[in-house]
């Protein structure tokens, strides 16, 4: 029996909406496989890989995350503007997130995104919020003594130190650092200690050879954040083992708190699948996952817990920073002008 024109027109048209219902279904997005939401991602590309698809399954949302550095997602989002793709940008340090909020381009964070994130690493205005925090400290060798290690950080600059300690401008770790003594001694007193870094600090290229470098005796201290050397510790202290760190506390600059950064972009498509994840991210599910992730960073909800093994977060004391002052661009001018960058 022959088919007519008209009932292969129509079996034609269901097949197709039948593809199209599965693409999607297996996907869990859009037609053509097109995701629920784009995340701009310059936090540690493996964390991101073990927390999103725990939130993918519990969401039944697909996200596409495109990797990439602090300061050059932020600049390309402003490039962007509102043609971005993105839908949430995340960082590893906050100057970042000031470039992108300062361009006006995150909508406000609804109140459930912030609410567990303590206030100090939420900017007054609302429009991204702290979700993990990395603490700077000296990490020095066995050669040396605690009570060898300087008053404040700021002492490094000092001739004594010369070709003593080791620290990687070019990385947005330590930019963050420069930020925080930006904001707490001013730009002379900046610039002085950057000037005196780059006469008698010895200059590697990332804040894994920074560890090397103290831990073989090639210098006796370094710059870096904690992390670093708790990570490995935990996994065979083949680079730490012959080093310990200093917490200088105090609220001294070399005591500061660096946050990773988490908004929202004004000019998404999809705002209620990113409230959605962003208040995720700062509960205490996916903070309690990242506290006991290889990360080693801390949580900034209260109510996780990160490895006993790591300092105590309540134990840092570091100084007072107001987390949307910190200038990525103004750091980088001063670093180029002392010959760091």
């Amino acid at each position: 029996m022959q088919t007519s024109p008209r009932r292969s027109v129509r079996r034609a048209a269901v097949a197709l909406a039948s593809v199209a219902l599965t693409a999607s279904t297996l996907t869990g997005c859009g037609v053509f496989g097109s995701p629920d939401l784009v995340i701009y991602n310059a936090q540690h590309e493996q964390l991101l890989d073990e927390l999103v698809p725990k939130f993918e399954e519990e969401t039944g949302l697909d996200v596409e995350l495109r990797n990439g550095k602090d300061l050059e997602m932020a600049n390309q989002i402003v490039e962007e503007g509102k043609d971005s793709p993105a839908d949430v940008f995340l960082t590893e340090n906050s100057p970042a997130m000031s470039i992108v909020d300062n361009a006006g381009l995150f909508s406000e964070l609804p109140e459930s995104a912030t609410a567990t994130i303590p206030d100090q690493y939420v900017p007054s205005d609302r429009r991204w919020t702290g979700f993990l925090a990395r603490s700077t400290v000296v990490m020095y060798n066995d050669s040396l003594n605690e009570a060898d290690m300087p008053a404040s950080i700021l002492d490094f600059a000092e001739p004594e130190w010369k070709g003593r300690v080791a620290f990687s401008p070019t990385g947005a770790d330590f930019q963050a650092i420069v930020s925080a003594v930006l904001a707490l001694e001013g730009e002379q007193a900046t610039a002085d200690w950057l000037a005196g870094l780059k006469a008698n600090g010895v200059i590697v290229q990332n804040n894994l050879v920074v560890m090397q470098s103290v831990d073989s005796g090639e210098v006796d201290a370094g710059i870096a954040y904690s992390y670093y050397w708790y990570r490995d510790r935990a996994e065979n202290g083949s680079d730490s083992d012959s080093s310990q760190l200093y917490f200088f506390g105090n609220q001294d600059p070399g005591a500061f708190v660096s946050v990773s950064g988490a908004g929202i972009l004004a000019s998404s498509e999809h705002q209620d699948a990113a409230e959605q994840f962003v208040t995720w991210l700062t509960g205490k599910e996916a903070q309690q996952a990242m506290g006991e992730s290889y990360a080693l960073e801390y949580p900034l909800n209260p109510d996780a817990a990160l490895d006993p093994a790591v300092k105590p977060f309540d134990e840092l004391d570091p100084p007072q920073v107001d987390v949307a002052s910190l200038n990525g661009p103004q750091v980088t001018d001063l670093m180029t002008q002392a010959g760091l960058l």
